[in-house]
């Protein structure tokens, strides 16, 4: 798979470090930035990396800041992006299987590197069910995003 990866400077020392990880487990890595820490604003690298994502031009996100939350909000303002914010391997594990995510999110300062390696690689490496009802859930969100967007 082609991944795309960015993140702001709460979150690039940990995007340094999964990069040649992701690269290890056979796929492609894209890389939008940034590698300070110097203040930047993370919806400047979350929309890159959504808009590969939703355009075909990656099959997966992962999006990296100090918590993941504003990387996580940002990304799902994206209409076709599934952003899960994820802090376990339960939960990186779930999001794929049951909610076909195409974004992932995490934070440098509540993750351990070790912990954030195991959630990339489970979710990297977790299908989506397909299940019946996961698939209509799925729809359902979608078409909410679709009614949201035709009211505005």
């Amino acid at each position: 798979m082609k991944i795309s990866i960015g993140a702001d400077h709460g979150g690039y020392r940990l995007k340094e470090v999964l990069v040649p990880i992701i690269q290890s487990l056979g796929h492609e890595v894209q890389d939008v930035g940034c590698s300070c820490d110097q203040s930047v604003d993370y919806p400047d690298y979350a929309l890159p990396v959504c808009e590969a994502v939703v355009k075909g031009e990656a099959d997966r996100g992962i999006l990296i800041c100090g918590t993941g939350i504003g990387m996580s909000i940002a990304a799902n303002k994206v209409q076709g992006i599934r952003c899960a914010l994820v802090q376990d391997t339960f939960s990186a594990k779930a999001t794929r299987d049951h909610n076909d995510t195409n974004v992932l999110a995490l934070g440098e300062r509540v993750l351990g590197f070790g912990i954030a390696e195991e959630i990339v690689r489970i979710w990297l490496e977790t299908p989506f069910s397909n299940g019946e009802r996961h698939v209509g859930r799925i729809n359902k969100v979608m078409n909410i995003e679709k009614q949201v967007s035709n009211h505005v």
